[in-house]
């Protein structure tokens, strides 16, 4: 089992050489997020259907009731905090769209003041640059991650790999090195003609469909890479309801194919959704709260959360005391940030924004339900800091689990990380990210 807590600071990543293969009592790992349940939303899906797929996995699996993903809770660090084992401090990504202290502008070449956003895309000529090793590089999506990723570290081992998920930018999954995935399926979710429930389940089917082909050792049409055998990890995520119908195609395949016992399935959403209760929500003009700061603004991530980089963090103390002065109209809950009249930003695991080029000035965390938007489409949105957005549904499912249990005590999505490897016999401190904030593997695991 893994226990072992280092206090280690990465400021550049290493692909490790092959990690020792033990004696794991899995052969395969199945990773799968239901993008926006809660944990709250899991027991009363339960409780109306108890003959659900969901319901039997249960039945010889652990719950988490108390499971957090990532703060912030955007669908990106969501997803990279289950494949490094760390949070946005340490992974360097914070948001889909977010501002980096150290890239350049596209076409740039690296000239001028540093400073731009990390928006997620693959197209060559809309990337960031950045400079490596004296030379100027593009910055793909897997760039952008500061440590090692469980693929990676699978895929060392001589071991395939496979990942499906909603935009071609979900390549950060990669990990830094690029080399983590024998193959990955990223069909943009707006390929889907239509805005309603069935334009959804049309697209969930895709996932689906590419789980049910990497059980064959094949891969779906348009995929990055190849399989010559079924992958000891695999994964992706959903979007509706259908989920109970998809995984249990997926179960049903593995009994199939003589896996399922060998297969250990982890259920984890990357993120929830604010307000749950639809009486809270509200709306704020962003600008409300870039102009509240009275201060001259790099960039300001918007959702039901604010990530504001400043020109100069010099003016912090000015811009908190503003904002403060603004809390009535700004609907605000709570200022993260170092200076006067906030709350600390490392203090409460967000880093350091003078030495990392990855951390905002401030963090503004709205009243649950408000949203820092002018549309007038949304009712709930995810990204913040609320227990809404962060307390998600999650829970491991293995016939060789004999007893359920739910564990009801606050643990991270980043544990899966190491659960992943642990599970297929490697060592969790593999894991770079794991090294750095002395993750755990989730209880109820002995090996």
């Amino acid at each position: 089992m893994y226990t072992q807590s280092l206090a280690v600071a990465f400021t550049t990543f290493s692909l490790a050489s092959a990690a020792p293969l033990r004696a794991g009592p899995f052969k395969h790992v199945a990773v799968f997020s239901v993008d926006g349940l809660h944990a709250s939303d899991l027991d009363k899906y339960v409780a109306l259907r108890p003959e659900s797929n969901i319901s039997a996995l249960l039945k010889t699996g652990y719950q988490y009731s108390g499971a957090y993903t990532s703060a912030p809770s955007d669908s990106f660090p969501g997803t990279v905090a289950q494949f490094t084992g760390a949070s946005p401090r340490t992974t360097g990504v914070w948001y889909d769209d977010i501002w980096n202290r150290n890239i350049f502008a596209p076409g740039s070449n690296c000239t001028g003041t540093p400073g731009y956003d990390s928006i997620g895309g693959i197209d060559p000529a809309h990337l960031p640059k950045i400079i490596v090793d004296g030379k100027c590089a593009l910055q793909y999506p897997h760039n952008r991650l500061q440590v090692n990723t469980v693929f990676e570290i699978i895929k060392a081992t001589g071991k395939q790999t496979a990942y499906v998920d909603k935009h071609p930018a979900y390549d950060i999954v990669r990990g830094p090195s690029g080399t983590g995935l024998s193959t990955g399926y990223f069909p943009e979710i707006e390929s889907i003609p239509g805005n309603n429930i069935s334009a959804v389940i049309a697209y969930d089917q895709l996932h689906v469909n590419a789980f049910l082909d990497y059980l064959d050792a094949t891969v779906p049409a348009n995929s990055e890479g190849n399989l010559t055998a079924v992958p000891a990890l695999f994964g992706g995520n959903f979007q509706s309801d259908f989920v109970d119908a998809s995984l249990g195609a997926v179960v049903n395949k593995l009994k199939s194919k003589g896996l399922y016992d060998d297969t250990l399935i982890i259920v984890a959403s990357k993120h929830g959704n604010a307000p749950i209760n639809p009486a809270l929500f509200g709306e704020v003009n962003p600008a409300q709260i870039t102009n509240a700061t009275g201060v001259p603004v790099e960039w300001q991530t918007s959702d039901d959360i604010a990530l504001i980089f400043l020109n100069k963090s010099s003016t912090t103390a000015t811009a908190v005391a503003n904002l403060n002065a603004d809390r009535t109209a700004g609907k605000i809950l709570n200022i993260y940030a170092d200076a006067p009249g906030a709350t600390p930003l490392a203090a409460h695991g967000f880093g350091d924004p003078v030495n990392s080029p990855f951390v905002p000035d401030i963090i503004v965390q709205p009243d649950v339900g408000i949203i820092y938007t002018t549309s007038k489409k949304k009712v709930e949105e995810h990204g913040g800091l609320s227990a809404d957005d962060r307390n998600v549904a999650c829970f491991v499912s293995s016939p060789q689990i004999t007893q359920a249990r739910k564990f009801t005590q606050r643990v991270f999505t980043k544990q899966i990380a190491p659960l992943i490897l642990e599970a297929l016999g490697i060592d969790g401190s593999e894991l770079e990210g794991v090294r750095a904030e002395g993750t755990n593997i989730l209880p109820g695991f002995e090996w």
